[in-house]
């Protein structure tokens, strides 16, 4: 059921490649409350995904950007607010890519080019797009800024190698710039730590499907849905959280606060 908990406001959402995505997820969502966005990928994704398709079904336009690049993004800001018709409420960081997990490096044995490059993409896009907005007085007061994170930046995860120091950058930034960009602006910037979710970008991730039974074993509510994430970003945009910045909040079911579940005593029981 809609609430209008966005009407009015306006925003930029980046990373939607395709149905099963976070932030295409949240695109829809979005767009049942009330809000109004423009759509963001680099043209590799764009070229690879669906996202002109979730443009029809949200009547709005893609804006192609590389996030890595200072100057798509001055005029990815630019041209979001002349078609939005004002300054921006709502920013989604939605992108996270490690060439070395892509090659199946181990993590003795990385590609130290390929792993500055995991960083840039991953976490200091995140940067880039906060002084984007920041140097063009693109965001209105109140405004929320989120991007999406998971466990691993405090935990170890086999597999995840790179990306988990993309994870940790990725946080820090919250919390450093979401300090300057309240004071300035009052605007809000935080994190979301997600369970596994099977989009595309996680499957392509060794060992997915077992990190994603094991997180659901060991949380209380079951691993937090693409949907569910979605709605609660929308919520973390609206105008409830005011006053939440600066923070990493798990959305995972619980997994995050415990020790071990039953249902995992009795799996290593049998």
């Amino acid at each position: 059921m809609a609430n209008n908990l966005l009407k009015g406001k306006r925003g930029i959402i980046f990373g939607a490649l395709d149905e099963n995505s976070i932030a295409w997820k949240t695109a829809l969502k979005v767009k049942e409350e009330g809000g109004s966005f423009t759509l963001t990928n680099a043209p590799i994704a764009m070229r690879m995904g669906k996202i002109n398709e979730l443009a029809q079904a949200c009547n709005t336009e893609v804006i192609s950007a590389d996030a890595t690049s200072e100057e798509d993004l001055k005029n990815l800001f630019t041209k979001s607010m002349e078609l939005l018709g004002g300054k921006i409420d709502f920013v989604l960081h939605s992108i996270g890519m490690s060439p070395n997990i892509r090659k199946g490096k181990e993590y003795g044995d990385m590609n130290y080019d390929w792993y500055l490059k995991t960083i840039d993409i991953s976490a200091l896009s995140f940067h880039k797009i906060l002084q984007t907005a920041e140097k063009l007085d693109a965001m209105n007061e109140w405004g929320s800024i989120m991007a999406l994170s998971y466990i691993a930046a405090q935990r170890s995860y086999p597999d995840y190698t790179d990306m988990a120091q993309a994870k940790a950058m990725l946080e820090s930034i919250a919390r450093s710039y979401g300090a300057r960009f309240a004071k300035l602006k009052k605007v809000r910037v935080n994190t979301i730590s997600q369970s596994p979710t099977k989009t595309t970008a996680g499957a392509g991730i060794s060992g997915f499907d077992v990190f994603f039974d094991f997180a659901n074993m060991m949380s209380p509510l079951g691993n937090a849905t693409a949907e569910d994430c979605a709605a609660y970003i929308t919520v973390m945009f609206s105008d409830f959280t005011r006053m939440v910045t600066m923070q990493n909040l798990m959305h995972d079911g619980g997994f995050s606060s415990t020790g071990i579940t039953q249902e995992m005593v009795d799996r290593l029981s049998k």
